[in-house]
């Protein structure tokens, strides 16, 4: 579309705004009443790594930072800000590579190895292709990227067949498109499917189209809002009310691709302690230390593994963080020393807020006044808010100097043997404000290695103030015990903020409808470069109906994080309530995070080194399996991949009692608790097929379906009482013969940075026909790491023979008697790490 018709469309939209009193800024180059339309060409140059395009004094600089990921840039007034960021790492975000460059009479650009970059001269549309021609990202035909009043927004072309994704755990379906979302740090308290804006602000997100992807990262840390086609059909738009026009493009074309680049420009999630990918119980609040010995006895006693119990708030003095309450835990240093001896971890919150007690000895208060390391008001005073300890200050984590001081505050509970922490309110949740947290001109001092020192109010920060608490914990712990490695639980959080913490999603609610929607919320974090989340199991807010809780408790097992929490004023939740018949399903269920350890704490190695989420959508491993067009993530059902095994398949409405069908991709699947298989191979069907296989379930209670997918090698371990017990007989392979057959299994200590000096373990695992049976291979082991087993068990299901010969390196195994009927051959062999290769031959 040509400018004047662009320019029309324009000024059609500035009456609308006018109308609705709408912040869009308006079509003209008039710098007299602030505002300005980018869509004219005036001058080009090449620069290291792209171009820069002006239109009167505005300049848009695109830089290729990898031949996959770009950077693009705008500049106004003809002056670019700061080149700084709290998200992108400073190596990622100065790196550049060789272009060549490209022009002609209509239009400037240049290609790199994998992406063309066009922009048109007649109207400055920015358009970004692949080497084949297909367009991944263009700007609108009929908006202008526009800015007034400080703030701005651009406009994207929005195909029919295009799917959004990401900006973290907002509420709703797993497809962003046809939904609006603003970004502002929010304590929500109940909200629900509606409620925008609520606890984090990831400004970072995936389109999806035909089996390609892009994400775009726009690192702005002020107020930002998103726009999938709800207000203009066929357009996207981002912005915000202020700060930099600076936005990223990452292409895959697959959406791996684009989350281990993400990975690259923002850092990896640290690989975690093993201990936190087990089962974890909390409420709101375990008030004595009588009560919480007795939850750990309990769960002991009834056998029910778990590795982490959690205090709340009122563990501490009057809720002043980094205190403790000598009346209802007289005995704390001993009681943290019995627990660990049960192998049970302590999590202990603290609160960002800080009590403003002055001359009453409150270390916390009197050594941040000491160094100044409190947020100020405009007029240089500390600024005070009311919060759970009563008035409170808030440190000014855009400080170095503060963030070494709140690292420092650990010391003495880190001394205790607490053994992990949970920064939350750090949105910042402050009461009896207008909107809930600290007045926007509120002052915080950036005085940060890679940012010129200056001061900027809260309405810049407040979106990134999460990230920093949780940052100013992880690196403090990591300073106080250098080679063991940290564990942070934050609510509020940016871009980036994986490298410093966990995350969950706030102050979820015990019905039905939030079961439901903890999955696409929890996937949408994963695509946002949050692998290591969880949603409170059973809900926060009520008592759960003992169903709901069972349900729950079922589908934590398949969660990254399996955290059991509730609020002050609830019911208990923990897995014995409601008798024993539910207790005896949420046991077993929980059993079996326990026997699949191994294959899930390979899961968060490859996350650390990958940056792909634990928990993800089926179009991660199969982009072309749709329904309608569209993926099938998207349709009403709440199906998901847990790692690229295992496909759960939850009911779409989790009350509902009628028949349901279990979509699978038509690669070949096996029923995860009987080993059958319930779906054959396409002949022709691939991880690109769009094909799909219908299986009907009937919901039962003491159920989940779960399939795993042909050619898998999945390890198991024996069942275990908490992480911290070793596992007692052979490391089990359960082989599921198909294409592309393979697994593999990853170790160390679980808890310190040996494996960052090669004391771990790794072993691949792969198997292939042959015109007799099967073949299998087992590795040698990489590493230095000694494993917990001697042996393996390995269990071949699909497997018809009537009789069966086990072979490995010319001498004959024993086979093992399996249940009647089950159609698996099971045999046993040593293993000591130099590698086996085993044939079966079958009759």
């Amino acid at each position: 579309m040509n400018r004047n018709r662009r320019s029309t469309f324009a000024l059609l939209i500035l009456l609308i705004c006018a109308l609705t009193t709408c912040v869009l800024a308006a079509a003209t180059e008039s710098s007299k009443v602030g505002r300005l339309e980018l869509n004219t060409v005036t001058g080009t140059r090449p620069i290291t790594g792209g171009i820069e395009v002006r239109s009167g004094k505005a300049i848009l600089r695109v830089v290729a930072l990898r031949d996959d990921l770009l950077r693009v840039r705008i500049a106004p007034d003809g002056v670019f800000p700061e080149d700084a960021s709290w998200a992108v790492l400073p190596g990622a975000r100065t790196h550049t590579v060789a272009v060549t460059a490209e022009s002609d009479a209509h239009s400037v650009g240049f290609r790199t190895s994998e992406l063309r970059v066009v922009v048109e001269r007649p109207d400055l549309r920015l358009r970004i292709l692949d080497l084949q021609g297909n367009v991944l990202q263009e700007d609108s035909k009929i908006y202008s990227s526009q800015f007034a009043h400080g703030g701005f927004t651009t406009y994207k072309e929005m195909p029919e067949k295009e799917h959004y994704f990401g900006l973290g755990d907002k509420a709703g379906p797993l497809d962003r498109r046809n939904q609006s979302f603003t970004l502002w740090s929010s304590d929500t308290y109940s909200f629900q499917e509606s409620s925008d804006p609520i606890y984090k602000s990831i400004p970072f997100f995936l389109a999806f189209r035909e089996g390609r992807t892009i994400g775009v990262l726009f690192d702005n840390t002020w107020r930002t809002h998103f726009d999938f086609g709800k207000q203009f059909r066929g357009i996207y738009s981002f912005g915000s009310e202020g700060g930099p026009a600076d936005y990223y493009i990452i292409y895959g074309p697959s959406a791996k691709k684009v989350l281990s680049s993400y990975m690259w420009l923002t850092g990896p999630t640290p690989l975690p302690p093993l201990w936190t990918l087990g089962y974890q119980q909390s409420r709101y609040s375990y008030e004595t230390e009588a009560e919480l010995r007795s939850i750990a006895n309990k769960l002991r006693e009834d056998r029910i593994p778990a590795d982490a119990l959690y205090l709340d708030i009122d563990f501490q003095e009057k809720n002043r963080p980094f205190t403790v309450s000598t009346e209802k835990f007289p005995h704390f240093s001993e009681m943290v020393g019995d627990l660990k001896k049960q192998n049970f971890h302590v999590v202990a919150i603290t609160d960002l807020h800080i009590a403003e007690l002055p001359d009453a000895g409150y270390a916390a208060y009197d050594s941040g006044k000491a160094g100044d390391h409190f947020v100020k008001n405009p007029d240089g005073s500390t600024y005070v808010g009311t919060v759970w300890p009563g008035p409170s200050v808030f440190p000014d984590f855009t400080r170095q100097k503060t963030r070494d001081w709140w690292g420092s505050l650990y010391t003495d509970l880190l001394k205790t043997g607490v053994a992990g922490f949970w920064n939350d309110m750090n949105e910042p949740s402050v009461f009896k404000t207008p909107d809930g947290t600290m007045p926007a001109s509120i002052q915080h001092r950036i005085e940060e290695p890679g940012f010129i020192p200056r001061n900027a109010t809260h309405a810049e920060i407040h979106n990134v103030l999460g990230m920093e608490n949780s940052r100013a914990t992880y690196e403090g712990l990591l300073k106080l015990s250098p080679d063991q490695r940290p564990f942070v639980l934050t609510r509020a959080t940016y871009a980036g903020g994986q490298r410093y913490s966990a995350t969950w999603t706030g102050d979820n609610s015990s019905t039905w409808n939030h079961l439901r929607l903890a999955i696409p919320m929890l996937q949408n974090l994963g695509l946002s470069g949050f692998g290591l989340t969880g949603a409170d199991v059973g809900g926060f807010i009520g008592s759960p109906q003992p169903d709901l809780l069972t349900k729950w408790i079922e589908l934590g097992t398949f969660q990254p994080i399996d955290r059991n929490h509730t609020e002050k004023g609830t019911k208990y939740q923990e897995p014995w309530v409601h008798g024993p018949e539910h207790e005896k399903i949420r046991r077993r269920f929980i059993e079996e995070r326990y026997r699949l350890m191994p294959y899930i704490y390979t899961l968060a190695e490859e996350m650390s080194r990958t940056g792909w989420p634990m928990m993800r959508p089926i179009f991660m491993e199969f982009p072309n399996a749709s329904l309608n067009d569209r993926p099938l993530d998207t349709t009403p059902i709440s199906q998901y991949m847990f790692g690229p095994n295992l496909l759960i398949a939850p009911p779409p409405y989790p009350d509902e009692v009628d028949d349901y069908q279990a979509r699978l991709p038509a690669v070949g699947w096996y029923d995860y608790w009987t080993g059958k298989r319930v779906a054959k191979a396409d002949a022709n069907a691939t991880a690109a097929s769009s094909e799909l296989t219908n299986t009907t379930i009937t919901p039962r209670l003491e159920e989940l379906p779960v399939f795993v997918k042909e050619g898998t090698i999945l390890p198991v371990q024996p069942l275990t009482q908490s992480t911290e017990e070793v596992p007692n007989g052979p490391l089990t392979l359960r082989i599921y013969p198909g294409s592309d057959c393979h697994g593999s299994i990853y170790q160390d200590d679980g808890k310190t940075m040996a494996f960052k000096r090669g004391e771990y373990l790794r072993v691949q695992f792969s198997c292939e026909p042959t015109s007799q049976g099967l073949k299998v291979n087992v590795g040698a082991r990489e590493g230095r790491f000694q494993p917990w087993w001697k042996q393996l068990r390995i269990e071949v299901y699909d497997w018809s023979a009537a009789t069966t010969r086990v072979t490995a390196g010319g001498k004959e195994l024993p086979t093992i008697p399996g249940t009647p009927g089950s159609q698996v051959a099971i045999f046993e062999i040593s293993d000591d790490g130099k590698g086996a290769e085993i044939v079966l031959n079958g009759n």
